[in-house]
C-alpha cells in the first residue's frame, strides 16, 4: 500500500520517526494513526477511504500511515492486537480509536469529534501566533473563553500570555476565576507557582543580609522563609528547598504551610530536574508525618 506522495497530508511512520513526525506534530494539528500490514486485506480497504477524506478535509487532520511489521514497538505501545486500528491524537494525547473496517460515513463521523471546536481552533491559533504577535494571541484566547466558557485550556493560554508579558495582576485574576470552580488544571497550578515566585522574586532583597539575618538569628523562621524566596529568585533551587524544609521540620505551626506550599510551588517549576524534586518530595513527606 502507497501513500499518495502528492498529499502532504498523508504521510509515513516508524519506529524511528514516530515521534517527530506524529506525537510532536500532533501539537499542532489532529492526527490520524493507521496501522495497517500488506497482508491484511481490510486494511487494504479501509487504506484508500482514511487517504481519501485526508485530501479531502485538507489539512484539519494528517493522516500518519504506520505498517506494524516495520514499528513493532510503537503498535505494542497503543497495544495494537488486530488489524486494521485508527487511533486519533491531539496534542500528543490518545483521544479515540477503533478497529476493523467501518462504512465511510462512520469514519467521517468519527473524524469530526476528533476534530477540535471552533473555540479550540481559536486556541490553538492563538498559541502560534503568540511570540510574534501577542495582542492577536490575547484577542483569540479571549474569544476562544467566551466562545466556550468550559474550555479550561483557553484561559490557561491567556494566563501564560499575561505573565509572559509581565502582567501578573491580569493573569492572577484568571488563575483566581479558574481556581473558583474548585480546582485547578496541572498546566494552570504550575502558573500560579510561577505568580507566586514572581512576586516574591520582585520584593527588593539583599541576599547576603538575608543569609547574615539567618546566621544571626537561627531561630528567626519568618527570615528563613525571606532567604528562601530569595534563593529560589536567585535560582538556587537547592538551597531554597533545603531551607524551606528546615521551617517545616522545626513544627512551629504558623511556619509549616507557607513553607510546605512553598516547596510545592517549586517542584511545579523544577519539571526539568526530577531527581532534585523527586529527593525534596520525599524529605518533605517525611518531615510532615
Amino acid at each position: 500500500m502507497q501513500t499518495d506522495e502528492t498529499s502532504p497530508w498523508i504521510i509515513e511512520a516508524d519506529d524511528v520517526t514516530f515521534q517527530e513526525r506524529v506525537v510532536e506534530r500532533s501539537r499542532e494539528l489532529p492526527i490520524v494513526i493507521d496501522f495497517w500490514a500488506t497482508w491484511c486485506q481490510p486494511c487494504r480497504m479501509l487504506g484508500p477511504i482514511l487517504e481519501q477524506l485526508a485530501r479531502e478535509f485538507g489539512g484539519k487532520f494528517l493522516l500518519a500511515k504506520v505498517e506494524t511489521e516495520k514499528a513493532p514497538s510503537i503498535a505494542a505501545a497503543f497495544n495494537v492486537q488486530s488489524i486494521p486500528a485508527v487511533y486519533g491524537l491531539r496534542d500528543g494525547q490518545l483521544l479515540d480509536f477503533f478497529v476493523g473496517l467501518l462504512p465511510e460515513p462512520q469514519i467521517r463521523s468519527w473524524l469530526e469529534r476528533l476534530l477540535p471546536s471552533p473555540a479550540e481552533q481559536l486556541v490553538a491559533e492563538g498559541k502560534s501566533q503568540a511570540a510574534q504577535d501577542p495582542v492577536a494571541a490575547e484577542a483569540k484566547f479571549r474569544e476562544a473563553a467566551t466562545l466556550d466558557v468550559n474550555l479550561a485550556a483557553a484561559r490557561i493560554a491567556l494566563a501564560e500570555l499575561l505573565l509572559d508579558q509581565k502582567r501578573a495582576s491580569d493573569a492572577a485574576a484568571v488563575i483566581d476565576e479558574l481556581e473558583r470552580r474548585g480546582y485547578l488544571e496541572p498546566e494552570a497550578e504550575k502558573l500560579q507557582a510561577r505568580l507566586h515566585l514572581a512576586a516574591q522574586a520582585d520584593s527588593p532583597h539583599d541576599l547576603e543580609a538575608l543569609r547574615q539575618a539567618v546566621l544571626a538569628s537561627p531561630g528567626d523562621l519568618q527570615a528563613k522563609l525571606d532567604l528562601a524566596a530569595a534563593l529560589a529568585a536567585e535560582r538556587q533551587f537547592a538551597d531554597a528547598l533545603e531551607t524551606a524544609l528546615a521551617i517545616v521540620s522545626s513544627g512551629q505551626k504558623e511556619f509549616v504551610e507557607p513553607a510546605r506550599a512553598f516547596m510545592v510551588d517549586l517542584f511545579r517549576l523544577l519539571e526539568d530536574q526530577p531527581e532534585l524534586v523527586t529527593e525534596y518530595r520525599r524529605r518533605l513527606s517525611t518531615a510532615l508525618y
